[in-house]
């Protein structure tokens, strides 16, 4: 496909952008999230139609009560929807998480997703399984299902679900980064998306998947924030350095510590789950052994008001702030998916 150069703002370094204009839709998978606003970022700063730009967002407890997720992501991206003026398409897997995790003889859950024509249901109809554990840290997302079951399976099914991708040209754009892990650095900047049938005889849809913050450093990345003085989400803002579930199985103590000061019934709620399954997400070392490992970070124990409004579901009037400054957790431990 057509190409050409462009450079990283504020970089040297060049990177290869496709030509944006060539696409009828430019999906932009946002969890509210440094990488995702930074690839968003990138491609308005690349001249992307925004007419063509829209928003996904999965929500990883499908709408549910909070058991993993920040309650205070969705009205964060709500905000930033709005602020851009770009249109937010939701997702999620019915029951979230918690069902998939307690599922004993029955399939996975069918998946939901909003679209221009309203609300669709997909899937629910597999084999019968058993899960009763929490994911476990691993590379394999057969092993670590919750990336796949609440994410990507959920964002294929959306893009198959609809016809207005047939005969087209989509391009869905995701925040990975080489820089996180060695796994993540083998990603392809760009390449055919999972769901791409090009080439097929029947229901074509071309779909593209770029990560154009894939070289990018974390410092690149906050900088693309502060340009566009957008105000990062509020888990960074007591010390957290990445933004994704809460109840990150890929947490170390200090986060653990942090989960358990802030939200102790929470905490209680998933050592109970560890307790009834026999099995713990860290396999060695059980929560409440972890947590005491560590320490709330202190950027929550000296703005607790703070710390509660990352618990908080309320709407936030706008994303955008005058007096843009780095968050506690920027540049921190950073543990994630390998």
């Amino acid at each position: 496909m057509p190409v050409c150069q462009d450079r990283c703002p504020g970089e040297q370094v060049r990177v290869m952008t496709p030509d944006l204009t060539s696409y009828d839709s430019i999906i932009v998978a946002v969890s509210g999230g440094k990488d995702g606003l930074a690839c968003l970022f990138a491609l308005l700063e690349a001249g992307a139609p925004k007419d063509r730009l829209e928003l996904w967002h999965h929500e990883v407890d499908g709408q549910g009560p909070s058991f993993m997720d920040w309650p205070s992501t969705s009205p964060y991206v709500s905000a930033l929807a709005q602020d851009f003026g770009l249109p937010l398409y939701r997702s999620w897997r019915e029951g979230g998480f918690e069902r998939e995790m307690l599922r004993k003889d029955a399939p996975t859950a069918p998946v939901l997703f909003e679209s221009p024509e309203g609300l669709i249901r997909a899937g629910g109809q597999g084999p019968n399984g058993t899960r009763l554990r929490f994911p476990q840290v691993s590379a394999s997302l057969t092993t670590r299902w919750c990336s796949s079951v609440t994410k990507i399976d959920v964002a294929d099914r959306s893009l198959r679900g609809q016809e207005r991708f047939l005969n087209r040209r989509t391009l869905f754009v995701t925040g990975e980064r080489a820089e996180e892990s060695p796994n993540r650095a083998r990603y392809a900047a760009f390449e055919p998306h999972r769901t791409d049938t090009r080439h097929g005889t029947r229901r074509r849809r071309h779909v593209d998947h770029w990560r154009p913050v894939h070289q990018w450093s974390e410092a690149q990345v906050w900088d693309s924030l502060k340009r566009w003085n957008v105000m990062p989400a509020l888990p960074y803002r007591i010390g957290f350095s990445r933004l994704s579930c809460a109840i990150c199985i890929f947490g170390d103590a200090r986060q653990f510590a942090t989960i358990r000061w802030l939200d102790p019934a929470r905490f209680e709620r998933l050592v109970q789950y560890e307790q009834q399954f026999g099995c713990t997400i860290k396999r060695t070392v059980s929560l409440e052994q972890l947590a005491e490992q560590g320490r709330p970070y202190d950027a929550a124990l000296s703005a607790p008001d703070l710390a509660r409004a990352c618990l908080s579901s309320r709407p936030i009037p706008t994303v955008l702030t005058p007096a843009w400054e780095f968050p506690a957790g920027a540049f921190g431990q950073g543990a994630g998916p390998t």
